[in-house]
């Protein structure tokens, strides 16, 4: 099993607030910065996130297994 690459950088947070590296953003135009009580994320927008097809496509005709198998027919047009 592989994992993907994490960058991580430690950087100072100035008088202006804080620079990310443009490394660490390779491919994003637009990002949505949250805080909550655990921290302060920073999530890339623009990317289509599979799991809001789920639906999309369902499955058609006389399935009766659809629930149960749904990867076999995940990707069927």
């Amino acid at each position: 099993m592989s994992y993907p690459t994490v960058l991580v950088q430690k950087v100072s947070v100035a008088e202006e607030g804080l620079l990310i590296p443009k490394q660490l953003l390779a491919g994003v135009q637009e990002v949505e910065i949250r805080r909550d009580q655990h921290g302060i994320f920073i999530v890339p927008l623009g990317f289509e996130d599979p799991i809001l097809q789920l639906g999309a496509y369902p499955v058609m005709g006389e399935v009766t297994d659809a629930a149960e198998y749904h990867d076999r027919y995940l990707y069927q047009p």
